[in-house]
């Protein structure tokens, strides 16, 4: 049995349900991050988890303990907040020993566990200065050793990097990331922005309007999503409502035939087809022999985003910014282009 189990986790105000059936395993030392937009319900399951919402039906067990009714502090978890919450007229050391206090670990014991949790998240030496004398990603880490210090069985991030500019953002998801692999911590993580999740989690949560939406790596949720939900919200996708054609592709609402080798489903039968915009191959082409016009070009560093009018389908493509002297360097809205791509990254997925 894994460090955390949810079985039919269900919360409900009045007749609005917040979250349906939730069942999931987070494995011991693992991090699964809870993805979706604002609303879809992955705090309060969260919350839930914390001890600091009662569920209205479902289960909770904590390596093996049914804690669905215990107060948060019986639970074994270890919290940090999205706005950290640290009491600003303590010190750094008495923000992290608060937790152990409450637990009435005696005082000797208690320094030597703040200043190896201070350590591990390099703030020893700011033991003495109040959260208002430090930087937003201390404060951050501050928060991680008060979490930590109580060796939790279930570590919880709530959305935990959300306040910090995007350099910032990036140094302390690492140091996050590196420290609950060093430390072996079973990790639940809120988070809304994809980047985090894809990089920081072994297993991604889609949540959509309460409900899991599909459960896997980054990869699998990247290359096999199960609805156009989910391929929307993992990555760009162009999401191309329309029908199958047999085996002669997949014929677009706006009059395009698209190739594509899962189209051999019943003709007729309505779906959506998923594809990537970074699989598509562009090419200039001379005036009258493209299939495509060129609507929309985006330089973006690295990566160059065009968006492209293919026989009345509106598709986005991305490619590797061309070095000067190329042609596809010197195109602009209005231009003739041509798109291919291989039929077996095109996805037929159902309707919405």
């Amino acid at each position: 049995m894994g460090d955390l189990v949810l079985e039919a986790l269900t919360k409900r105000y009045g007749g609005t349900v917040a979250v349906e059936d939730v069942d999931l395993e987070v494995r011991q030392g693992e991090m699964v991050a809870l993805l979706g937009p604002s609303g879809c319900g992955k705090t309060t399951t969260l919350r839930m988890v914390a001890g600091f919402i009662t569920p209205s039906a479902g289960h909770v067990r904590i390596a093996g303990q049914d804690v669905t009714r215990r107060p948060p502090y019986a639970r074994d978890t270890g919290m940090v907040f999205q706005s950290y919450a640290l009491f600003p007229h303590m010190s750094v050391a008495q923000n992290v020993a608060f937790g152990l206090e409450m637990r009435r670990v005696g005082r000797t014991e208690r320094e030597t566990r703040v200043m190896e949790a201070l350590r591990l998240v390099r703030l020893d030496h700011l033991a003495d200065r109040l959260p208002g004398q430090l930087s937003g990603g201390q404060q951050q880490r501050v928060a991680l050793a008060r979490a930590l210090v109580v060796n939790p069985a279930v570590f919880l991030l709530d959305e935990p990097l959300s306040n910090l500019d995007a350099k910032l953002r990036g140094e302390v998801r690492m140091e996050i990331r590196s420290l609950q692999q060093r430390l072996g911590l079973t990790t639940l993580i809120v988070t809304h922005d994809q980047e985090e999740a894809l990089t920081m989690a072994d297993r991604l949560v889609v949540m959509e309007r309460g409900r899991v939406r599909q459960v896997g790596t980054a990869e699998e949720l990247y290359e096999s999503p199960r609805d156009p939900f989910v391929a929307g919200f993992v990555g760009r996708c162009n999401l191309i409502e329309g029908q199958p054609e047999g085996t002669a592709g997949f014929r677009a609402r706006g009059g395009a035939l698209l190739p594509c080798t899962t189209a051999a489903a019943p003709v007729g039968t309505g779906g959506v087809l998923a594809l990537r915009p970074e699989r598509i191959a562009l090419a200039a082409a001379a005036p009258g022999e493209g299939a495509a016009r060129l609507e929309a070009v985006t330089y973006l560093g690295a990566q160059t985003e065009y968006v492209v009018d293919y026989a009345g389908t509106s598709l986005v493509v991305i490619r590797a910014t061309p070095p000067e002297g190329d042609p596809l360097r010197r195109l602009a809205p209005g231009d003739a282009v041509a798109l291919t791509w291989d039929p077996a990254a095109a996805r037929l997925l159902p309707a919405q």
